[in-house]
């Protein structure tokens, strides 16, 4: 079945639904932002099956806090460009959307016991625009962002997740962007997939299917492929957040379920 069959059954879905769904998606290299590939293709085509939402909710891995969960309560996030080294035209970009500040502190007390807070100093990062630029082009929806806490357990960003499940009912869309396998220290041009990387993909996948969240947090079994697929685990972390604000009502749709530069996963999922 194609992607795009897909998506037109996902849309025809949401049509008779007053549940958002959730998404998370392997936002890859900033350059997807603004060069004309079957990744930012696919953005746009899944932009014109979602609904047009009240609010997003965006928790990017490029937001990283220790001990805390923090959320955006700017009125005017500013576009956040988080990274060097890339063509000019990338600092370029502006995503000027607005914030969500009322619906922010909602979820600052829902979040109570994770240790949030409100936060005003952060605007939009790569994690965020370069998606969002693809799925709402016109800047039209409000957005605001949620921090990872680098230091909690795995297992409570699917608690987390968990409680912002009801937001899906008033109209709010929980979008993760990350990568369910990020190695930019193994990152290889025009190589095949490592293994490894493949494994965890595969694997990841399939206890999303199974909806063993249990096993995606189990960082003594995942062992050793988790820290090959995560130097650093913040990529993976809003994978677990969006797999938490899904239910067992949801349908799961997989999409761009590839590797690129051998080290970095594409896959894409949403619950609907």
């Amino acid at each position: 079945m194609s992607i795009a069959t897909d998506l037109q059954r996902l849309k025809e879905s949401l049509k008779a639904s007053d549940r958002l769904p959730v998404v998370f998606l392997g936002h890859g290299s900033p350059m997807n932002a603004i060069e004309d590939n079957a990744y930012a293709r696919s953005w746009e085509a899944l932009g014109h099956a979602l609904p047009h939402p009240q609010a997003i909710l965006v928790v990017s891995a490029h937001w990283m806090t220790r001990g805390s969960t923090l959320v955006a309560v700017n009125a005017k996030p500013e576009t956040i460009h988080d990274f060097y080294g890339f063509p000019r035209e990338l600092f370029a970009v502006q995503y000027p959307a607005p914030g969500a500040p009322e619906m922010a502190k909602e979820v600052v007390s829902l979040l109570a016991s994770h240790h949030a807070q409100g936060d005003d100093t952060w605007g939009l990062d790569h994690g965020a625009w370069s998606v969002l630029r693809a799925l709402y082009p016109g800047a039209d929806v409000p957005v605001f962002q949620l921090s990872v806490d680098m230091t909690a357990p795995l297992s409570e960003h699917i608690e987390i997740g968990a409680a912002l499940k009801d937001l899906r009912h008033r109209g709010v869309l929980i979008l993760g962007s990350g990568n369910i396998v990020h190695n930019l220290r193994a990152m290889r041009y025009g190589a095949r997939p490592y293994d490894w990387a493949e494994e965890f993909d595969a694997l990841v996948a399939q206890k999303l299917e199974e909806r063993d969240f249990a096993a995606l947090t189990d960082r003594e079994s995942l062992g050793k492929l988790l820290t090959m697929a995560h130097p650093s685990i913040d990529h993976y972390l809003p994978a677990l957040t969006v797999a938490g604000a899904s239910d067992e009502k949801d349908k799961l749709l997989f999409m761009n379920s590839a590797i690129d530069i051998a080290s970095v996963s594409m896959r894409s999922f949403i619950w609907y």
